[in-house]
């Protein structure tokens, strides 16, 4: 870590423990010496410019990509043994939206990692799915096809999907990208709420100033962890200059600006 970086929090245990992590992909170094530690109660917003890692971070939490130095523990768990503990909401445009699913069968798809492909989908199953439903206010669509709804809602639909697993820690990756005034303040009370119930969220995002007024702390990545820390403390240009280069100012302004 940059010798800029600020603290993190200590003394609760991590539900997520990211320790010393590199990541090669195509023989290229994508991320070097991440720590990253998100307690329960937090939402973490992950911050950087384009080709920072966040997306590759998150696909190392979920087990999709191997570390090549350091190590993951969800709770003790390696990513692979801690899969049906955590929730993924991709970007939109990772699901396949023409799939002739509904609603309620695009979010019972996300117990898939509980009960296996082929195992019968059990009243648990069915209650999982309902109450993912209405944390989404989707009740009233769940027979819908997936490819008739718009764009802020198929973005519900995701959430829902990852909230049928009740998972421990949620990974968000750009989820207020595109989405209407309406989809994004349900989805910021949302979160509030898993975070007051418990929960864990890290959030990849661009959106500087929804993520200062949202998140407890936030991670500025560049290839390593620069700066994590709660969104007031981090006013040092030095931090953002090095996370963001010569857009580090403007970034810093945004989220001020966001602020007042």
């Amino acid at each position: 870590m940059s010798a800029l970086a600020t603290t993190r929090p200590t003394g609760a245990e991590p539900l997520l423990d990211v320790s010393g992590v590199a990541v090669e992909l195509g023989g290229r170094r994508v991320l070097h010496d991440v720590d990253l530690r998100v307690t329960q109660g937090e939402m973490v917003g992950l911050v950087g410019p384009n080709g920072a890692g966040k997306t590759t971070l998150l696909r190392a939490v979920l087990g999709l990509l191997a570390p090549n130095e350091g190590r993951i523990r969800l709770e003790g768990l390696d990513p692979v043994g801690a899969r049906g503990r955590l929730g993924y909401v991709p970007q939109r445009h990772e699901f396949a939206w023409d799939f002739p699913i509904s609603v309620a069968g695009a979010v019972l798809s996300g117990r898939v990692q509980r009960r296996g492909w082929f195992a019968r989908r059990s009243a648990t199953d069915l209650d999982c799915v309902e109450e993912a439903l209405e944390r989404v206010a989707l009740t009233d669509l769940r027979h819908r096809p997936v490819g008739e709804l718009s764009g802020g809602q198929r973005q519900r639909v995701l959430v829902a999907r990852a909230l049928v697993l009740q998972p421990r820690l949620l990974l968000l990756d750009e989820p207020f990208t595109g989405l209407d005034v309406t989809t994004q303040q349900l989805l910021t009370t949302l979160f509030g709420q898993l975070r007051r119930e418990g929960a864990a969220l890290l959030m990849t995002t661009h959106d500087l100033s929804a993520a200062a007024a949202s998140c407890t702390r936030l991670c500025l990545l560049n290839r390593t962890v620069i700066a994590d820390d709660c969104p007031a403390a981090l006013t040092d240009p030095a931090v953002w200059l090095e996370a963001f280069g010569i857009a580090g100012a403007a970034q810093l302004a945004t989220m001020t600006a966001g602020e007042s």
